[in-house]
C-alpha cells in the first residue's frame, strides 16, 4: 500500500483557520478530496492520513466527516487540548470513529514551547501514551529541546516528528538541528515525517541539493524503518507542485535504497504506526 502520511483539507467558510488570510492566495480556497486525486492518481498513491490544521476540535470533526464520504482517507489525524481538563472526554468522543487514528500536538503555535515540560500536560500525555496512541508532534527547530526533554520524560511514546521538525533549510544551518533529532531518535517510538521541506526552504527558490543533506541525515538517524512520506499538500503549493514534492525526495535518496526500503517509506511504516 503507497500512503501520503500527511496532507489537509480544508473549507475556508468554516472559519477554522486564522492563518490562511487572503494576504496567502495559494492557499485562500477550499481544498477537497476531489482537488486531490488527481495526484494521488499520477503517483499511484492508495490514500492519505489527513491531519488537522486548526486547533479546533469542530474542524477534527469536519476531517471526520470528509473521512466518511471518501475512501481515500485513511486516517485523521485530529485535535485535542491537553491544556484543556476535558480533553480525556474529547479524545473518546472522536475515538468512536473507526478513522480517527490520533492526534496531534501543535507546539509550533505555543508562544513558550517549554509548557510541553509542565506537570500537568505530562500527566495529560502520559494517559495516551501507556494506551499507545499515535501522536503527531508539530514544532520548529527551536523548539526541538524541548521535545527532546519531553520525550525524554515519557520515553514510551509513540509519535512522528512532522516535517523533520523544521530544518532552518533556507540559511542551510545543519549542526543543532541534527543534534537534537540525534536524540530523539534514540527513543524507537519516535519516527520522522520526510515533508514540509519544500516551505522551510525559499519559496520558489529552491535548488534540489537544499534538501538532501537533512534527507541523508534523518534517514541516517531513524533508519528506512521509522521515516515516512507526506506531501504537505497543500501547504507545500506555496513553494512547490505535487509532483515536484514527490521528486525532491526521491533524487533526495540514498542511491543504495531498493524496493523495500522504498515500501516503507512510500506506505508501510505508515501503515505500522497508525495501525491502519
Amino acid at each position: 500500500m503507497k500512503v501520503d502520511a500527511h496532507q489537509h483539507y480544508w473549507r475556508i467558510e468554516r472559519g477554522d483557520y486564522g492563518w490562511i488570510t487572503p494576504e496567502l492566495p495559494v492557499l485562500y480556497r477550499d481544498f477537497l478530496p476531489s482537488d486531490l486525486k488527481p495526484h494521488l492518481d499520477a503517483h499511484q498513491l492508495d490514500g492519505t492520513i489527513a491531519v488537522q490544521a486548526a486547533p479546533t476540535l469542530e474542524e477534527t470533526d469536519y476531517l471526520l466527516s470528509l473521512a466518511d464520504r471518501d475512501p481515500s482517507i485513511l486516517g485523521v489525524v485530529g485535535w485535542i487540548d491537553l491544556f484543556d481538563p476535558e480533553h480525556r472526554r474529547q479524545y473518546e468522543r472522536f475515538s468512536k470513529h473507526p478513522k480517527f487514528i490520533g492526534f496531534r500536538i501543535m507546539i509550533q503555535d505555543m508562544p513558550d514551547s517549554s509548557a510541553i515540560l509542565e506537570p500537568a500536560f505530562i500527566e495529560a500525555l502520559s494517559m495516551y501514551i501507556q494506551e499507545e496512541v499515535p501522536i503527531d508532534l508539530l514544532v520548529r527547530s527551536h523548539q526541538l529541546e524541548h521535545l527532546l526533554k519531553l520525550i525524554q520524560q515519557v520515553p514510551d511514546m509513540r509519535g512522528v516528528v512532522d516535517h523533520l521538525g523544521k530544518p532552518p533549510i533556507r540559511s542551510g544551518e545543519i549542526e543543532t538541528w541534527e543534534s537534537f533529532m540525534k536524540g530523539i531518535a534514540r527513543f524507537p517510538g519516535i519516527y520522522c515525517k520526510l515533508s514540509g521541506m519544500v516551505t522551510e526552504a525559499e519559496h520558489r527558490r529552491w535548488n534540489q541539493e537544499d534538501f538532501t543533506d537533512y534527507v541523508h541525515k534523518a534517514i541516517a538517524l531513524f533508519g528506512s524503518e521509522r521515516v515516512m512520506f507526506g506531501s504537505d499538500w497543500p501547504v507545500c503549493l506555496l513553494s512547490a507542485e505535487y509532483s515536484q514534492v514527490v521528486h525532491v525526495l526521491e533524487a533526495a535518496l540514498p542511491k543504495a535504497w531498493g524496493e523495500q526500503e522504498r515500501a516503507r517509506l512510500f506506505g508501510l511504516n505508515a501503515v505500522e504506526f497508525y495501525r491502519l
